[in-house]
């Protein structure tokens, strides 16, 4: 008699049993975008332009969904990783350069999370020469010495902190007939060159090309299974919405306690130390408390997606299964990554804004390269087989990829020109 595990028996069924032995990837992928730049950047939208541009946040949820979809469907059929595709369908120098713009965005958002993670607890008067290499150090023992299973579930747990946005909204007290008006009323009339760049910048942190290695890299290491891609989407999905959701609520607490001030946020710290005197103590507390649980994932998610991506576009063993000896190249690569990011925030004289600025054009800039990689990966039949994308998605993809790059060409036009003020 053949003894069944409990991931057997949900193979074996479908519906909310089969969904909760996939879901994980999507959820984690999609959370992990509202790290340290991504809450920096909402906390600004809102508290410089208040509820004004919310309707931007469900059209990057649909855009967001549609990539991770495609995503997590290419990691279930293939059960490869997106470098190593990249390498095997497009060679060698296409991935060479896919890796180091990659490296270098990734490196950049890693030193902006550390910042963020520190930042958030100085706002309790935790000294970042503490915070820095405390945090650094216990997210590379998560890594190094748990395993896929272990260190998932923590990721899932750290995803709770993100509901402290949602009590922040709340606690701001907004007119919620306004919210719903602004979610749905788009308004573009007299935007100005500043307001176009920080809507770029939306885009950018919400669909970030880090997120999309990291997803499928996670599904294909899960090891799940082409009679599990509906969970596997639906994971993706959820995943999506979440995060546009959580966004919203950011941009909703600093516009409402912030925006008819019109105070400039510097960061998201700043953002949570801003609302005490309007939304109370519990909110500063709420909004620091997501800052250090965001940043602290996306401290583990940006130096985890570049190992993977490194290790897989070169052929070097990857996993977070993998003991340290069976895979020191993935290890070596998140090891340094991480240990860079915690030492450059301990540096004196440190302006991490710019870190974070930085790390997001980077992002922005990559986002319609991978963007392309993705759409042409998943418009290959031979590839996909019956699970390529239908026309209509393959359209929207190449849509996407052309309003990108020409909104990229807009932000380096408008910043040699000067005409962001």
């Amino acid at each position: 008699m053949v003894k069944l595990g409990l991931r057997d028996l949900f193979r074996r069924r479908r519906g909310p049993l089969a969904f909760l032995a996939v879901v994980g990837p999507g959820l984690i992928a999609g959370v992990a975008g509202n790290d340290a730049g991504g809450i920096t950047t909402y906390a600004t939208l809102g508290s410089q332009t208040g509820l004004r541009f919310l309707w931007i946040l469900p059209l990057t949820a649909l855009l967001l969904a549609l990539v991770q979809e495609s995503v997590a469907r290419l990691g279930v059929v293939t059960g490869q990783g997106l470098s190593d595709l990249i390498r095997e369908r497009f060679g060698v120098r296409w991935a060479l350069f896919a890796m180091i713009v990659l490296l270098l965005a990734n490196l950049a958002n890693t030193v902006a999370n550390v910042a963020g993670a520190a930042s958030a607890l100085a706002i309790f008067n935790v000294p970042i020469l503490l915070t820095a290499p405390l945090a650094a150090l216990i997210v590379w023992l998560l890594v190094v010495y748990g395993t896929y299973r272990s260190v998932e579930r923590i990721f899932l747990a750290l995803t709770a902190v993100f509901l402290a946005y949602i009590a922040a909204a709340l606690l701001a007290n907004p007119n919620w007939a306004t919210v719903a008006s602004s979610l749905t009323t788009p308004n573009l009339g007299g935007v100005s060159g500043a307001e176009m760049l920080l809507l770029v910048a939306v885009v950018g942190t919400t669909v970030t090309p880090y997120m999309q290695f990291y997803l499928q890299s996670a599904v294909a290491e899960k090891g799940i299974g082409v009679e599990e891609l509906g969970a596997a989407r639906a994971d993706a999905i959820l995943g999506s919405i979440w995060t546009n959701f959580i966004a919203a609520c950011v941009v909703i607490a600093t516009a409402v306690a912030l925006g008819s001030l019109g105070k400039p946020i510097g960061s998201a710290a700043e953002a949570a130390v801003a609302l005490e005197p309007l939304a109370g103590e519990f909110s500063k507390i709420l909004f620091g408390a997501g800052l250090f649980g965001a940043s602290l994932l996306a401290m583990a998610i940006m130096p985890l997606t570049t190992a993977f991506a490194l290790a897989e576009a070169f052929g070097f063993e990857s996993g977070v299964d993998k003991r340290l000896r069976e895979a020191p190249i993935f290890y070596g690569i998140f090891t340094a990554i991480l240990a860079i990011g915690a030492i450059v925030v301990m540096l004196p004289g440190l302006n991490p804004i710019g870190a974070i600025i930085s790390s997001q054009y980077l992002q922005g800039l990559f986002l319609p390269i991978v963007l392309a990689f993705i759409v042409k990966l998943t418009s290959s039949k031979s590839l996909l087989g019956e699970h390529v994308s239908p026309r209509w998605l393959r359209l929207a993809g190449w849509s996407s990829v052309a309003i990108l790059a020409v909104l990229n060409v807009g932000i380096v036009v408008v910043n040699i020109l000067g005409l962001a003020a």
